[in-house]
């Protein structure tokens, strides 16, 4: 940071002039900059009051600084200059260029300006001078400058001002330095109960350490604070749902949501824009159809942002239809737009539309970004069009000079793999100009298991426990690679080796949503309250399947079992569990959409295509990797996954 020290000799205790915030009224500010449509014109204006001599008016040259420095044509380095030229600059002509570099990717002058206002004997700051300040202390961490100035505010009487100490606080906050910012909290809470008036602006205290809990990650400390609060605004409950979305806790997200709608809280643009993460993650159609029409009832308009935000929802949903016909809606797009629809289709293992998406995008003039190539990429990826993405690769760097990241060579590793080419992917892996992560390796290994590459597999796994020892992840991978060779001393060396360094497998689950409500289900469940039910309904699919020919493929059971046991064990996996529970919790021909944290195993695949036909449902699973629209017998990945 370049901004010089503020010291306290530089201080002078004044109260600031009345009004000094605001533009005095003057006859030579009847000028017709306000009516200017280009920056041209404004030059024009400008030229022209420099000629009668009309820039000597303080007021008239704060105008003018005010439209360069602050409105739509704002053009900074030229504000400066014209600042620069100003002889006595007034205090709103000093608010105006602190606030424009405090807003501005510089926001280090805008304390070296303020430096100069403390040193200027014709002018004071007031209290729209501090917030600007304290912002620019924010951005550029500025801890000891931030209370030095808390310092002047306490000095000037600015102190009982709710915007001042509003900002003040923010300013603690964001460098995170939360002590200071509890304390300050604290104190101005206990002085608020005095007056209703300093009271509403308590809310605005609440919910500015509330946002600071959230941005240190004690979301319980935020929630605490969110519970204590004396009144809620719609912004409170906005951080809540972000805050819980943000770190991982997709179901508070969406129960603090129904909170705030039964405390008839009505949801903003801010509030959709928060909650839809929540929703895509967990796979609530239904709640994300609902907010959908509320937005179009409440006329919240459809921008980049939030639109971008509904096509995810609908795309992690399952429902990619849907998702299409509303970004063809869009008036505009931008490349995160773009960036969406090719994710979502690529998700739904649609590659080739994808690919067609993509060349869309670039014949519409935006550029793609790495993120693109990390959606295209990972579509070539789930349908093995090798050559498609070599192509995309090589295009990437090449065409549009992006220098590949992880992600991408991650993704050309895993389609590599996946189509059958271990050993070209570990040369790719080895051959890196970057260091591989536990995730490349692993993709890596993921093949081997799956093409029986039993040496590559060793080599990628001896290196996988170095890099990652504690990750169940690569010990599970290993076993799985010996049990398919039907190697067990090796798979109980792996799972000893995993006992001793206390590491353990993460279970299989699945989810399915009925009437709103989130249900999970473990492999072998049997701990819901309709328990028999399922295990009757397990049974009857069962039955059904072995009527039409069809046998478990007890292959994917990687235990030392026999046969019998094994095909016990396939009927309890935890997505026909979820699948289940749904055919005895609906209508028949409702479709079922299951959420599974691992990937679907080929049993359990080939089982679901039947299911979908005997029982005429469409049955979409989404595992770790994708989705899977099952519908009358088949599946849309083509059994390549």
């Amino acid at each position: 940071m370049h901004a010089m020290i503020l010291s306290n000799s530089l201080f002078p205790i004044v109260s600031p002039a009345p009004g000094a915030g605001h533009r005095s009224s003057s006859s030579s500010t009847c000028i017709e900059t306000k009516q200017c449509k280009t920056i041209r014109e404004l030059q024009q204006i400008h030229a022209l009051i420099i000629k009668t001599g009309g820039i000597r008016d303080p007021v008239t040259a704060a105008e003018i600084l005010h439209l360069y420095a602050l409105s739509h044509f704002r053009d900074l380095p030229y504000a400066r200059t014209v600042f620069n030229c100003m002889e006595t600059p007034n205090c709103f002509s000093w608010n105006t260029i602190i606030r424009a570099f405090a807003e501005s990717d510089d926001p280090a002058e805008a304390l070296n300006l303020y430096c100069k206002m403390l040193n200027d004997e014709f002018v004071r700051p007031n209290g729209y001078t501090i917030p600007s300040v304290l912002k620019a202390c924010a951005r550029v961490s500025g801890v000891r400058e931030g209370r030095q100035v808390h310092c002047q505010v306490v000095k000037l009487g600015l102190v009982e001002d709710g915007f001042i100490l509003s900002n003040l606080l923010r300013m603690y906050v964001i460098a995170c330095v939360m002590d200071d910012a509890q304390k300050l909290f604290n104190r101005n809470i206990r002085l608020g109960q005095m007056s209703d008036e300093r009271g509403q602006n308590n809310v605005v205290l609440w919910n500015v350490m509330v946002d600071g809990c959230i941005r240190n990650g004690d979301i319980g400390a935020a929630r605490n604070l969110f519970d204590r609060m004396p009144q809620r605004s719609v912004v409170s409950w906005n951080e809540m749902i972000a805050g819980y979305a943000q770190n991982g806790f997709f179901k508070e997200a969406l129960e603090i949501f129904r909170d705030m709608q039964i405390s008839n809280i009505q949801p903003n643009y801010l509030t959709l824009v928060s909650v839809l993460p929540a929703v895509s993650r967990l796979g609530s159609l239904d709640l994300g159809k609902w907010l959908h029409a509320y937005a179009e009832k409440n006329r919240i308009k459809l921008d980049e942002v939030l639109g971008s935000a509904f096509i995810h929802m609908y795309a992690k949903c399952g429902d990619i239809e849907k998702a299409l016909k509303l970004f063809e809606a869009l008036p505009q797009r931008n490349v995160v737009t773009w960036n969406v629809i090719i994710g979502g289709l690529a998700m739904h293992g649609r590659a080739n539309d994808a690919l067609s998406f993509f060349f869309e995008m670039e014949k519409s003039g935006i550029a793609p970004t790495d993120v693109t190539f990390i959606t295209v990429l990972n579509a070539c990826s789930h349908a093995g069009l090798v050559d498609e993405g070599r192509s995309c690769f090589n295009k990437m760097v090449t065409v549009y000079d992006i220098r590949p990241r992880l992600e991408h060579y991650g993704c050309m590793v895993d389609m590599l793999g996946r189509s059958g080419l271990p050993e070209e992917a570990e040369k790719l892996v080895l051959n890196m100009p970057i260091e591989a992560d536990d995730v490349i390796w692993k993709a890596l290994l993921s093949a081997c298991r799956i093409h029986g590459k039993i040496e590559i597999g060793k080599r990628v796994a001896e290196h996988l426990m170095e890099l990652a020892p504690q990750d169940s992840g690569c010990y599970v991978l290993l076993s799985n690679l010996y049990a398919s060779l039907g190697d067990w001393e090796a798979v109980a060396k792996v799972r000893l080796m995993m006992k001793e360094m206390d590491i353990r497998k993460d279970p299989g689950c699945s989810s399915i949503i009925i009437d709103g409500i989130v249900y999970e289900f473990l492999v072998d469940d049997d701990l819901h309250p309709r328990a028999k039910e399922i295990h009757s309904m397990l049974e009857e699919m069962a039955s059904k399947l072995r009527s039409v020919g069809y046998r478990p493929d007890t292959s994917h059971v990687l235990l030392n079992v026999g046969e019998e046991k094994k095909e016990s064990i396939l009927y309890y996996h935890s997505e026909k569990i979820a699948i289940a529970f749904g055919l005895i919790s609906t209508s028949p021909s409702t479709p079922l959409q299951i959420t599974k944290n691992l990937r679907i195993c080929g049993d359990c695949h080939s089982a679901i295509k039947l299911i979908s036909k005997l029982y005429d449902r469409k049955i979409i699973v989404r595992d770790c990797n994708r989705f899977h629209h099952f519908e009358n017998g088949s599946c849309s990945c083509m059994d390549y996954w």
